[in-house]
């Protein structure tokens, strides 16, 4: 298994080490056709990209494909509400090439009920080592499908992590819509059981390293680890052996901005 890109990174622009070209820099050394760089949403209250910079953004990234030939501009933006918004409103997507999405701590969420019924109850339910009620999984799978449906996202980043949801309602809504779920090499966020169990409705998988440093771009320890385990079909995995995903967020750019 070789990895073909890598949809998940960060800089400087939210909390990683290194800059957009060393993150590159580091992308073409590893042969890899394709790199995004995803830093967090607007919302993230430590660590969220802001608006101001979009363009600097822009500009370092346009300059790191020059250099190297690698280049994505992207979000890993954040579910704000139940209803399934987030913190990437319709005017800034004309600055990005792919959508990340997923489920953070320390946010500004568009209610109290949300923030309650999304992070609290979800990080409460991590913090103390108890079983997720079937409420706190019912509505975090709402949240998960919602969102899904009303934006265009392109991959829901390191699913299952400190939130639970039913995995496989969700991979039938991202199988629904062409959203990509993530297997994260920067954290084990499911077992091998149930990445099976999403497998089976037809959901599409990528591999991400959520690198936060130039030396982890690329890296997918914890995906071979998890595919060993597991008995999926390697041909369910769209960033690797040569092979590029075809993401829903560029459709949509052709036909709306």
């Amino acid at each position: 298994m070789i990895l073909t890109a890598d949809y998940h990174t960060h800089t400087p622009y939210s909390h990683g080490k290194n800059t957009v070209l060393e993150n590159a820099q580091a992308a073409k050394k590893l042969g890899l056709k394709q790199l995004a760089i995803t830093d967090h949403g607007f919302n993230h209250l430590l660590f969220g990209l802001k608006r101001k910079v979009l363009s600097d953004l822009r500009d370092e990234i346009t300059e790191a494909e020059k250099l190297t030939g690698v280049r994505l501009m992207g979000m890993e933006s954040n579910i704000t509400s139940v209803g399934g918004e987030t913190d990437m409103c319709l005017s800034d997507l004309q600055y990005f090439d792919i959508y990340l999405c997923g489920i953070h701590e320390v946010l500004k969420y568009k209610s109290f009920y949300d923030f309650y019924n999304i992070m609290v109850k979800n990080y409460a339910a991590y913090k103390f080592g108890k079983k997720p009620s079937d409420k706190i999984i019912e509505t975090t799978t709402k949240a998960y499908i919602n969102v899904i449906k009303n934006n265009p996202i392109d991959i829901l980043t390191h699913i299952n992590y400190k939130c639970y949801c039913n995995l496989v309602e969700v991979a039938k809504c991202c199988a629904d819509y062409g959203t990509y779920i993530e297997i994260n090499t920067k954290k084990r966020h499911i077992s091998a059981e149930e990445l099976n169990n999403m497998a089976e409705t037809g959901v599409k998988f990528v591999i991400n390293s959520d690198a936060h440093s130039a030396d982890r771009v690329g890296d997918t320890k914890i995906a071979e680890e998890l595919l060993a385990e597991a008995s999926i079909p390697l041909e369910k995995i769209e960033n690797i052996d040569g092979r590029l995903p075809d993401f829903r967020f560029n459709e949509y750019k052709i036909r709306h901005i």
